[in-house]
């Protein structure tokens, strides 16, 4: 997972996708690198932590997102 200055850059399943952080989290668009780059992966697999930021997002929510 990358950032540049308005999305999020993710790789599933052999595809990258770029989603705009303003439709997934205003907290990730409003943070600094540091904050989104500082980010944990939960123990499944299946969501991502930003302890600086206190947000979590799922995959799921991320691909409702990007469909969207």
């Amino acid at each position: 997972m990358t950032f540049d200055e308005t999305s999020m850059i993710i790789s599933i399943d052999g595809k990258q996708l770029k989603i705009s952080l303003e439709k997934i989290s205003p907290k990730l668009k409003s943070a600094n690198n540091l904050q989104r780059n500082f980010y944990q992966v939960s123990p499944s697999g299946y969501g991502t932590h930003w302890p600086l930021i206190d947000e979590d997002l799922s995959v799921a929510s991320i691909l409702k997102t990007y469909g969207n």
